[in-house]
């Protein structure tokens, strides 16, 4: 598939705000309704946009309270690889998972109510996953900057 300028700048307003008409966008791009449906079709079928979904005020639905927290595997074989992840990704409170390097073996972005739904998070839910040897967690006082704006 050819990506040029004009899927640039199409994705960056379909980021920006994804409600938008197919008649604002052409407006926008310089383009007929229809070439602005055929490529919106055409990134769709060629992936580059994954889906498409509402961002939640967190403060709104009182579930702000941000925590990253690294966790460490007793043993890096690949089966408690493989059941760590999958375990994880069936906890809600777990917003994102990344395997990465360093100390600990994965990071966690987990968002609850408030403390006592961290601290029942971890007790009752990510502690109880029998290949953790260690997590450490660290709380957002601030959220200083949030995106899920993907510049290219």
């Amino acid at each position: 598939m050819l990506f040029d300028t004009t899927d640039k700048n199409l994705l960056d307003y379909l980021q920006q705000d994804s409600k938008q008409t197919n008649k604002e966008l052409a407006t926008k791009l310089n383009l007929s309704v229809t070439a602005v449906y055929e490529r919106i079709k055409k990134l769709e079928k060629a992936g580059f946009i994954d889906q498409y979904v509402a961002l939640i005020n967190k403060q709104k639905i009182h579930n702000d309270f941000m925590v990253f927290c690294h966790v460490k595997l007793v043993k890096h074989s690949q089966d408690l690889v493989i059941k760590f992840e999958k375990e994880v990704a069936n906890l809600n409170e777990v917003l994102e998972c990344y395997h990465i390097s360093g100390d600990y073996d994965y990071l966690l972005k987990v968002l609850v109510k408030d403390m006592a739904a961290f601290r029942e998070f971890m007790v009752k839910k990510l502690t109880t996953i029998n290949h953790i040897g260690s997590t450490h967690s660290m709380f957002v006082i601030n959220e200083v900057k949030y995106t899920t704006k993907i510049n290219f």
